[in-house]
């Protein structure tokens, strides 16, 4: 089963309930934590994992042979990034500007494109006590995550009957889009604040449109109202875990600690999210999509 912990903004507590989550099923299984959020992860200041493998993320970029190019033209023509320019007598090729969609290469008539990577991230793989831990890294200056976390899916795969955890990119754009994508079950971490709420929603209606099961964290509970339990019931989505608003509890996880150090009551608390989950998920069925 594989369980994608997302927000729609960020800050709501997305990573300390998806490594909360993680060090809870550790009690009982060995899951595999992904750390998706590859512009800024976070989650090993708080797992400390040993890292004992390394990958290079790349994209293919356009390589030209002058020797075989006619000065066509086609290439930047098709080309929706800009990556290419065609300027007096040769070919630009801008590296940065490449998504690596490959376009170029099908197109040119006498096959003068090869592709060569570019390397704009790092993958990384390792443990923590009781599970497997991956993240991906993606380089300062680089635009492109969505590479980097699909590449990370790709190859930090989970074993037989293991379940994976995700912490997702904040937001609602395509980096969350492709760490939800193949997830079992969408777990939303909200606050209850205007914004919590507003992000709440445009992250619902995402998670609805790709036909995935979903249900709700509320972190900080008692700071605001109770416009996000009531949005939650009237759109049918299961509250699975109330974590109050505490400064204890924010003073611990700004210091590393996890949400089980601080409070070890929670351990049971996330196990039995996960049952519930697990009852959603069978209760969904693929015929109910």
């Amino acid at each position: 089963m594989k369980i994608a912990v997302a927000s729609g903004k960020g800050g709501t507590g997305k990573t300390t309930v998806a490594v909360g989550l993680s060090l809870s099923l550790a009690e009982d299984s060995s899951p595999l934590f992904l750390d998706c959020d590859v512009e800024a992860p976070d989650a090993h200041l708080f797992l400390h994992p040993t890292i004992q493998e390394e990958a290079p993320a790349s994209i293919p970029v356009p390589q030209i042979d002058e020797s075989r190019c006619t000065l066509c033209g086609d290439c930047a023509e098709v080309c929706s990034f800009n990556a290419l320019a065609l300027l007096g007598d040769q070919v630009l090729v801008f590296p940065e500007l490449c998504h690596g969609c490959g376009s170029c290469t099908l197109i040119c008539p006498t096959r003068a494109i090869t592709e060569v990577p570019r390397t704009i991230g790092i993958l990384e793989a390792g443990s923590v006590d009781g599970f497997r831990f991956a993240r991906g890294v993606l380089n300062v200056g680089e635009a492109m995550p969505v590479p980097v976390i699909r590449q990370l899916k790709r190859w930090a795969t989970p074993e037989p009957g293991q379940i994976t955890v995700a912490d997702t990119p904040p937001g609602t754009s395509c980096p969350m889009v492709e760490t939800v994508l193949g997830s079992d079950f969408v777990l939303l971490v909200t606050e209850p604040t205007p914004f919590g709420l507003h992000d709440l929603e445009l992250a619902v209606e995402v998670v609805r449109e790709l036909g995935l099961p979903v249900g709700v964290v509320i972190n900080r509970d008692g700071i605001g109202d109770d416009s996000v339990a009531d949005f939650c019931a009237s759109e049918g989505l299961p509250i699975l875990l109330r974590i109050p608003f505490d400064r204890g509890t924010a003073e611990g996880i700004a210091r590393g600690r996890t949400l089980i150090d601080i409070h070890p009551e929670y351990r049971e608390a996330l196990m039995r999210m996960t049952r519930r989950i697990t009852e959603l998920v069978s209760q969904e069925g693929p015929d109910s999509q």
